[in-house]
């Protein structure tokens, strides 16, 4: 429900704020008052284009905004996740448009696109005269309404299941397909990679032993050599350590035979004998082990050559070379199972495709039930409302598909063209004036007569359409007298199920409203602006007077005023 619009500097309209109410809201007032620039302005806030042109006279920008009760709206609450925005009861939509041409779309103080103003739009508003922005002008919502009508909600969402199983196998089979044909021109590159890989077969972490090992070997003659070295110092040679260190045992022994001070040097010359024992004989050990294998060595160097040349091609590391190598071997594997995936998948998608034609065959019928519904319903309402003569034809069609098309389902053995709503196109018929052709909505006339339309269809699909609010733009243009009281019963019925904003110049619908208001011109300072205000009871009768009678009220008119509004719950 649209709770609070504003529009400030808009056209003739310096700065407005209007509190609208549940049921039916009618707004009168004089020929060029203002009407039309609140309804364009209204417009504007549902996402229609716009033009600087609308800017009021010395002002920089143009702003409307509108306040609406979104309580339990799950579609808005949907769109609003969808797009990362919070989703409250309260939605604020703003337009504003500046001189220097910028257009700027807020959603709740976020800034946001045009369109998605216009979807969000989409979803609050319906606007019907003048304007664009109705939905059943566009032959897209019309199979949403005859499902929403007929209420075919669960066999609508059985069939989108299979729909959008049908998808992901297409899409499975699409990459598949691409994957199997990619890999079978490159199949013997794979191949050739693979063996490269294999054939040198690098095994985690052996280059680094290899290295450890190169440079042990390349270095094991200087290693022996320095080994020889130290023994023969130590042990071999003449005037070796372990001689001069018994020669000095011995002559100490002797020097504390003579002075006992000396007695306790022998233990740690003696330890130093044993240490260089020790020494020598771990030197010994290790030279023993000394091999120089020129052999290894070459093996060794060629291996880790191979390794170079491998990390070069496949990746820098030979870590990164095993994953190629894996991937390699995955693609191949993948390669010689490519057809028995897609022969399983092809059969699931034949059964789902059997699946969906059955569900599509049945919402077919249904909608077929329910739309010879509408269209007596429709033909009933549309002459009720001053439309005589008038055909209204609920047009379903189906499409077969190519034999050679991929994209079908099958619906009683024939392949036939779908989207995420079945098979069926479906389009809304109309001739308004006996020995007329049916056409598309959109292609009958303008103005009132297409208000008076649309509240028809709206008024027999009224319990099921899930927009809340509706706006008619002189809805009541070239009626009078009965119709008139028929069109504005209509109105009001219809307000039971949706917020209604009516532009009238008719009495009968005016006398109707739950919340009138009105539409005025007014002088301020030297120029004239456009206001609009809610009006009390006795506002009310004069306003109905002067529709009644011009602008002078005369007391007759006064009195039918009073009769209308009293009678206005019935009519009668």
């Amino acid at each position: 429900m649209l709770t609070t619009l504003l529009i400030k500097d808009y056209a003739l309209i310096e700065n407005i704020i209007v509190d609208f109410g549940k049921g039916l809201n009618i707004i009168t007032g004089e020929t060029g008052a203002g009407k039309s620039i609140l309804i364009e302005a209204m417009g504007l806030l549902l996402g229609e284009r716009a033009s600087t042109q609308v800017i009021r006279k010395e002002a920089n920008k143009s702003v409307v905004e509108g306040v609406f009760d979104v309580t339990y709206n799950k579609k808005v609450e949907r769109l609003l996740s969808e797009n990362e925005l919070d989703y409250y009861d309260e939605l604020i939509i703003r337009r504003e448009i500046t001189l220097k041409g910028s257009n700027r779309c807020f959603i709740n103080d976020t800034p946001v696109t045009l369109s998605l103003i216009q979807e969000v739009g989409n979803l609050l508003v319906d606007m019907h005269g003048q304007h664009d922005h109705q939905s059943l002008l566009r032959v897209s919502t019309h199979s949403e309404y005859l499902d929403e009508f007929g209420d075919h909600e669960n066999i609508l969402n059985k069939f989108r299941e299979k729909y959008n199983e049908l998808s992901e196998i297409n899409k499975e089979l699409f990459l598949l397909r691409n994957k199997e044909k990619s890999i079978k021109q490159e199949k013997e590159i794979y191949q050739f990679q693979l063996k490269e890989i294999e054939t040198v077969s690098p095994e985690p972490g052996e280059e680094e032993e290899l290295k450890t090992q190169l440079n042990i070997l390349e270095n094991s003659e200087r290693l022996l050599e320095l080994s020889n070295k130290i023994l023969e110092s130590a042990y071999d040679s003449e005037n070796s350590v372990t001689d001069l260190l018994g020669i000095i045992r011995n002559n100490l022994q002797e020097l504390s035979g003579i002075d006992s001070r000396f007695a306790g040097k022998l233990n740690d010359i003696d330890a130093g004998i044993a240490i260089i024992e020790d020494v020598s004989k771990a030197i010994r050990s290790y030279a023993d082990k000394i091999d120089i294998e020129t052999n290894r060595l070459e093996e060794i160097r060629e291996r880790l050559a191979s390794f170079s040349l491998l990390k070069k091609k496949y990746g820098g590391t030979i870590e990164k070379v095993l994953g190629h190598r894996d991937k390699l071997r995955e693609e191949l594997d993948a390669a010689e199972n490519f057809e028995e995936k897609i022969k399983f998948l092809e059969g699931r998608l034949d059964k789902v495709r059997k699946e969906a034609g059955e569900n599509a065959f049945e919402l077919s019928v249904k909608r077929k039930s329910s739309g010879g519904i509408i269209e007596k319903e429709a033909i009933k309402v549309i002459s009720d409302l001053g439309i005589n003569d008038s055909q209204f034809k609920v047009k379903i069609s189906s499409i077969k598909a190519d034999e050679s098309s991929a994209n079908f389902i099958l619906v009683n053995g024939s392949k036939y063209k779908f989207n995420s709503r079945g098979i069926d196109e479906i389009e809304f018929l109309i001739s308004t004036n006996l020995g007329e052709d049916l056409k598309p909505l959109s292609k009958i006339a303008s103005g009132g007569e297409i208000s008076r339309i649309m509240l028809a269809l709206k008024t027999i699909l009224a319990k099921n359409d899930k927009l809340p609010v509706l706006i008619f733009d002189e809805i009541d243009t070239g009626v009078s007298g009965r119709i008139a009281q028929k069109v504005g019963l209509t109105l009001k019925n219809l307000s039971e199920y949706h917020q209604i904003i009516s532009i009238t110049h008719l009495p009968q619908i005016a006398s109707l409203a739950d919340r009138h208001y009105s539409v005025e011109k007014k002088k301020h300072d030297d120029r004239i602006i456009s206001t609009i205000r809610s009006l009390n009871e006795e506002e009310r009768i004069n306003e109905i007077a002067k529709l009644l009678s011009g602008e002078e009220i005369t007391g007759a008119g006064i009195k039918t005023a009073k009769e209308l509004l009293k009678n206005k719950k019935g009519g009668e």
